[in-house]
């Protein structure tokens, strides 16, 4: 029996785990892996009559990037970029600007799909890195907003031609929520989704009891998760997203460049803050605050999650003497395992 649950991103075949303990629902455990969205993804459910999924979730992910994908050159979203006219968003491009809109006033602005041209800027996103001055920064932030794009009469329509969308950092948490909403549509009621390291949880796993998940202890340059673990925790019908810089940076002339930009200042974040996981009753929104976060930095986040209880996080940073710390709320107290101060 494993001690938790962590996903590693290995690519899994379909795996029937018979549950037939005592006290448990009838029927069999299947696990799905697969790519998508240039990462991987790892579902497993219970189901009564060994139902396959893995076609119906595929054709799923598929319409997701057609939609949202900014490495899919036929994608709304890319088409939207390049300045076509009459982009008439789909259900899953309108979800996600709404609830980016949502996110963005609710964080003053840290969360932004717009920052979209900086990222490229910067070699983040999905065009080449440019010879970034101050004098290219200042022209890329004044397409930087989201009062530059709306939403009307049934289209989505930029102020400028120069103003792009990245959804990354709010669409994977939503595939997962797309997901987990087709498999409780289908009548499942214990299943983890998880895609790319975000993911939701529904009832228990295959022991019965509530799903467990790893965070990743911020090591730079780690690229396998589960290699070195911060903590585990317990998820029972909840989403958990993460976002940190130690995977994502380079460095140009002895100077490190984070992967998060401040869409204020038009430049890569310098604090102290290293990860921010968020659990939150929709992964969409874990992920998308996840990020907010990593912009705001610690002191900023913590106060913001003190005057909303209603989420939970846990926050990973060095103090001002390059100090190791964590801090997390009280509903994150509550679920962790045991972890590493």
């Amino acid at each position: 029996m494993n001690k938790f649950i962590l996903w590693t991103g290995i690519l899994l075949p379909v795996v029937f785990l018979h549950a037939c303990r005592q006290g448990e629902e009838p029927g069999s455990w299947l696990k799905l892996g697969g790519n998508t969205q240039g990462t991987t993804y790892n579902i497993t459910y219970l189901t009564p009559d060994s139902t396959n999924y893995q076609e119906d979730i595929e054709r799923l992910l598929t319409e997701f990037d057609n939609s949202l994908s900014t490495y899919k050159d036929s994608s709304l979203i890319s088409r939207f970029n390049r300045g076509e006219g009459d982009i008439i968003p789909d259900t899953y491009f309108e979800t996600c600007f709404k609830c980016s809109e949502e996110v963005t006033a609710a964080t003053g602005g840290a969360f932004d799909i717009t920052v979209a041209p900086l990222v490229n800027a910067w070699g983040f996103g999905f065009t080449e890195a440019a010879e970034v001055d101050s004098a290219l920064i200042d022209s890329l932030l004044a397409l930087v907003g989201m009062e530059k794009v709306r939403m009307s009469g049934g289209k989505v329509e930029k102020e400028f031609p120069g103003v792009m969308l990245d959804m990354n950092a709010i669409a994977q948490g939503y595939s997962v929520d797309v997901v987990a909403g087709f498999l409780e549509s289908e009548g499942t009621a214990n299943f983890l989704v998880e895609i790319g390291g975000e993911l939701r949880t529904r009832g228990h796993n295959p022991y019965g009891r509530p799903w467990r998940v790893g965070i990743d202890r911020p090591v730079e340059g780690l690229q396998i998760p589960g290699a070195d673990l911060q903590a585990v925790v317990e998820v029972t019908d909840r989403s958990l997203a993460t976002s940190g810089n130690y995977r994502r940076f380079y460095e140009k002339d002895g100077v490190k460049y984070s992967h998060t930009i401040d869409p204020a200042t038009g430049y890569p974040v310098q604090h102290g803050l290293l990860s921010a996981t968020v659990m939150a009753g929709d992964c969409m929104r874990a992920d998308a605050y996840a990020t907010a976060f990593m912009v705001m930095g610690f002191a900023k986040s913590r106060d913001f999650l003190l005057a909303h209880p209603e989420m939970d996080a846990y926050l990973i940073y060095n103090d001002e003497k390059g100090d190791y710390r964590v801090w997390y709320t009280r509903g994150m107290k509550k679920i962790i395992l045991e972890g590493k101060d």
